[in-house]
Formats: structure tokens, sequence, C-alpha cells
């Protein structure tokens, strides 16, 4: 090649077109195809043994695990576990060993104490059902080996004079010990009379009748033979006779017309409990008394009718000063050295019914559910919302029911209206977001399109509120066996499975004789 001839130049290849980009959830505008939302996925569950090669990292969540296993955070998914007993004792997240939860009904408070009562017996707390309404929890304490106590006219009774599991172990004890066991005990028998007279008047008691009442009650204590209880009809017959000891407190100076007057409305009252619509349930011996033995309590009074609110709220307040009269006997026993130490957990379900039977009744559930934190007693109270509170008729009672909220270690919110969620955040100290998140599960469910019964958006979801700290939702999911446990819509079952039962034993008429047909109809 000569050295003139021109060099050819190298030609580069044209760059080939790039495919555009696809956004993560598709092409939006016109002719796209965007997605709302990306499902997500899969989410399996192993432990740190089998998984520790897959997911070797050791950050936690952040999720409290002390107590009974609840469900899953909301948002993390992590499991969540809690309880006020090992939150107060173990973990000590709470300086007081109670919860308190309020919710509209039909998602799932009753069904989350239950699992509680369950986790907690597994532990060898004793359960304490103080009151079952409907019942909710009457067949989870059968299947854990408990005591289910029934009362109601015809029923089953409680001799509210009756000092049960306290009475019989100051006797065991003995002593000072004993002593200053039988003073309390005789102070919770007064209460509970005062409170029958409270539900029956619509008023509280005055303080004379008290001294009345507590005169008449060491009497009938010191002059009742050995091994047998006073009861109401004793307690009335003292007040008609009027010994020494009584009218001393009335100041009656031996006139017998001041002592009339001092005790004649007290005595009406009496006469009105063993007359009117409680006279059957408490003016007898107690029907069953609780045994200290057993691995759970429940006092089932869903015998009582629903519009017999007077009767109701009696057996519940009844129903808590056995219950916790028998808590403090055991501890005093123990204290002894003559029995091994339990801790006991009580549920105090559906509140807002003893609250409205009368005026001044919450001093009375203040009176016997004011718990110690030395007495080994955790508490779950459940309501539907503050507004049970604001119903009450004196402003001194709404403070007093309020204060059930504000002395909680634990607050447990289900769906609950936004105004609701205001008034609460002024006790309990509820952000924004949180709010909106609890208003949000109230809103009811969706229209099914084929008939399918849909769930509300709120069911098995909870907030629980500790203090200051930020909330944590959680997302209960019951077992099979919780859910045939507990079924608060047992009265609402279709009755196919009845029908095709009784139709199962019905005759095929097409293939029998006419004779038979004709026996047949």
């Amino acid at each position: 090649m000569s050295r003139n001839t021109p060099k050819t130049k190298s030609k580069k290849a044209p760059p080939r077109p790039r495919a555009p980009l696809v956004p993560p959830r598709g092409w939006p505008g016109p002719g796209g195809g965007q997605v709302a939302n990306v499902d997500p996925p899969t989410m399996w569950r192993a432990t740190t043994v089998q998984a520790c090669g897959l997911w070797p990292f050791a950050a936690g969540s952040g999720a409290p695990m002390s107590g009974v296993p609840l469900g899953q955070h909301l948002f993390t998914g992590a499991t969540v576990c809690g309880d006020p007993l090992s939150w107060f004792t173990r973990a000590q997240y709470i300086s007081n060993p109670s919860l308190f939860m309020l919710g509209m009904p039909g998602l799932g408070k009753s069904t989350l104490v239950n699992r509680m009562l369950i986790g907690l017996a597994a532990t060898g707390v004793v359960p304490l059902v103080l009151g079952d309404l409907k019942p909710d929890y009457a067949d989870t304490v059968r299947a854990l080996g408990g005591q289910v106590i029934s009362i109601g006219r015809g029923v089953g009774g409680i001799n509210v004079l009756d000092p049960g599991a306290m009475g019989a172990a100051a006797e065991r004890i003995g002593g000072e010990a004993g002593r200053v066991l039988m003073a309390e005990t005789h102070g919770r028998v007064l209460n509970m009379v005062a409170a029958l007279v409270t539900i029956v008047r619509d008023r509280p008691v005055d303080d004379h009748e008290q001294s009345v009442l507590s005169a008449a009650l060491h009497h009938l204590r010191e002059h009742t033979p050995p091994g047998r209880q006073p009861l109401l009809p004793d307690l009335l017959r003292i007040i008609t006779e009027g010994p020494d000891r009584v009218r001393a407190v009335t100041l009656d100076r031996g006139d017998e017309t001041r002592y009339r007057d001092a005790v004649d409305p007290l005595h009406r009252s009496l006469l009105g409990i063993l007359d009117g619509p409680l006279g059957d349930t408490f003016a007898s011996e107690t029907s069953t008394r609780i045994d200290l033995d057993s691995p759970a309590v429940c006092v089932d009074i869903s015998r009582i009718g629903e519009a017999d609110t007077q009767l109701t709220a009696a057996a519940m307040l009844a129903a808590w000063s056995d219950g916790l009269g028998t808590v403090a006997a055991s501890h005093a026993l123990a204290d002894a050295g003559l029995r091994p130490r339990r801790w006991f957990f009580t549920v105090l379900d559906e509140l807002w019914r003893p609250l409205r039977a009368a005026s001044g009744i919450v001093d009375r559930i203040d009176a016997l559910t004011r718990l110690n934190r030395s007495l080994g007693l955790g508490d779950a109270k459940i309501t539907h919302t503050l507004k049970d509170a604001e119903a009450l008729g004196t402003d001194s009672d709404r403070v007093k029911a309020r204060g059930f909220v504000e002395r909680a270690g634990m607050v447990v919110c289900a769906g609950l209206p936004r105004q609701e969620m205001e008034e609460l955040g002024q006790i309990v100290g509820l952000s924004r977001r949180e709010i909106d998140l609890v208003s949000s599960w109230s809103s009811p469910p969706g229209w099914a399109a084929h008939g399918d019964r849909e769930e509300p958006p709120g069911r098995g979801r909870f907030l629980i509120k500790v203090g200051g700290r930020p909330g944590i939702p959680i997302q209960v999911a019951i077992t099979d066996t919780e859910r045939r446990l507990h079924d608060t819509n047992k009265r609402w079952a279709s009755n196919d499975p009845v029908i095709e039962q009784a139709s199962a034993h019905v005759p095929d008429l097409s293939k029998l004789s006419e004779t038979e047909r004709n026996w047949t109809a």
C-alpha cells in the first residue's frame, strides 16, 4: 500500500434503545396497569435454631415478650405477650397489677381476657370470674377443671352474713392474726349488707345506720350457736328486739320512740330485701362455697333476667365480696404457713351493670375492688365506654368511676368512636395517630355481596397503653378450641343442624306401604 493512500475510518455500532423503566407498581395513566396495593410476601415462623442460617440477625423488634401470648403486632408482625400479673411481677412494666378494657360490643374484649385467663391458669395463677353474665367464661373454667357456681332464683344463693373462707381461716389461724382477720371479715360483711340496702333504696346508707348494722352484726355473731351461720332474717330480728348494744349506738336514752325513729328506715329497707326481688337469693344459706383448692372459679349469674337490674347488681357485688374474701383467706393461711402461696386473677366483666344499679354503689365497688399490691391479686375490669361513668347520678360517683381507669396499670382499647377516644386521651394520654387508629376500628363491616357474614374491621384488634409509653397495636387470632369455649353468639346459631338431625329420624313416606303411611299420618 502506498504512503499516500487515505486511511478508512472505523464505524461505531448504533446504540441499542433502552427498555423503559417500569415503575414498581406498574404504568399509571390511561392504558396503564398501575396496582393500588402490593400483596405482602408470605410470612413463615421458625425457632432460632431452625432459622439461624436464614436469618442470622440478632436485632429484636421491641415488642414485650413477658406474659401470656396475646397476638401479633399490627405493623411488625412480632409476637406480643402480656398480662397484668406478669408485667407487674417479672417485667415490672406497671406499678399496679390491674387492667381496664374499653370497647364497643362484639369486638372481642372478653375473648382477649379469656386468653389471659387460660394462659395465667397454665402458670398456676387462679382465675376468679366473679359474676359471669352471659356466660362468657363458664365453659373455659370447666375445661380447666375449675368450679362453676350458679346464682339466681331457684338455682343458688349467697348468704351475705356468712364469713365464708375468711371466717374459717380466722378460726384455723387463731391468736392475734386470727383476730385481725375476723375484724376484716366483719367489715366486709358490713359493706355487703350496706350495699344491698343501697340497691333497694337507690341512695346510700346513712352513717348512724351503718353504726346500727355494725352493732347488730357484732351481737348476732356473739349469740349465734357454733356451726351455724346467721342469716338476714336473724339480723332483722335483732334490730326488732333492740338489745342494749344496738340501742346504745342510736342514742335512744331509754326512750322506745327514739329507738324506733332511728331504726325504722333501716328496718323497712331490710324488709324490702327479704320480701322484695332480692330475698330468695340472699335470705338463705350459701348454696356452694368457693373451694380454695380449685384451679379456677366462675360465679355464673346468667340465669338472672336481663331486666332484673337490682338482683344482677346485688349478685355481682355478693360474688365480688365472697371471691375477694377467699383471696384474703388464702393469703392469711399462706402467711401462717398453713398452705402454699397462690396468686389470683379476677375478671369483673360488664362493669356498667352494677354502676347504674343505684346511687352510691360506686363506693361499694371501690371498697370491694381497691386492691393492695401486696395482696397477690391482679384484676381485669371490662366495660364499653367512659360514658358508662358519665351516666352516674352524682359528680362524686363519676369522678370515682373515672378513677378506675386512672389507677389501672394497663389500659386496653378496642374500637371506640372518635369522641370517646378524645375523652379517653385526656386520661390516658393518647397521640393523634393512636386516636385515629382505634377510631377506625369502630367502623361497621362492609356490605357482603353474596350474603356472607363479614366481620367488623376492628374485631380482634386492640391498643395496649401503659403510662406514657407509645401504644402497642395487636391483632388477636383465636384458635378453634378458644372459639368453641368462648362463643358469645351461641344463641344466634342457625337451626339447620337441629333441623337436619330431626329430619334424619323422620321416615321416608314414599318407601312405606299404604297401611304404614296411614299409621304415620
